[in-house]
């Protein structure tokens, strides 16, 4: 069983926290903001980043903060930092792009005359 120290306690985001992340991003990323103790603000040296994360691309601003806390070092972030923000990236787009008219299903009545 392995014994995490107080700072990897602070650096750990919690599973569950996660995948609610990915079905509520926008509520999970103000959630953070308001308890993470500085988590957000660690990531960015801005708060414009944080805004526009939060109106725009909310679940690839939480994939970058937790990348910068979890797989960077003094260089920047690690090949598998980047790779968690695209992937989230790459779910925040696809998920713009739901509403589209031609992609729902609409039902459609089709009357038979004799």
């Amino acid at each position: 069983m392995a014994i995490l120290t107080p700072l990897a306690n602070l650096a750990a985001m919690p599973l569950l926290l996660g995948c609610f992340a990915v079905i509520f991003p926008r509520i999970v990323l103000f959630l953070v903001w308001l308890f993470g103790n500085g988590y957000l603000e660690r990531a960015f040296k801005s708060a414009i980043w944080l805004v526009l994360g939060f109106v725009f691309l909310p679940l690839t601003t939480l994939a970058y903060a937790y990348s910068m806390h979890s797989w960077s070092d003094v260089s920047g972030l690690r090949p598998l930092g980047w790779l968690i923000v695209a992937l989230a990236f790459l779910i925040d787009i696809g998920s713009l792009g739901g509403n589209h008219p031609r992609y729902r299903r609409r039902r459609e009545v089709v009357v038979v005359r004799d």
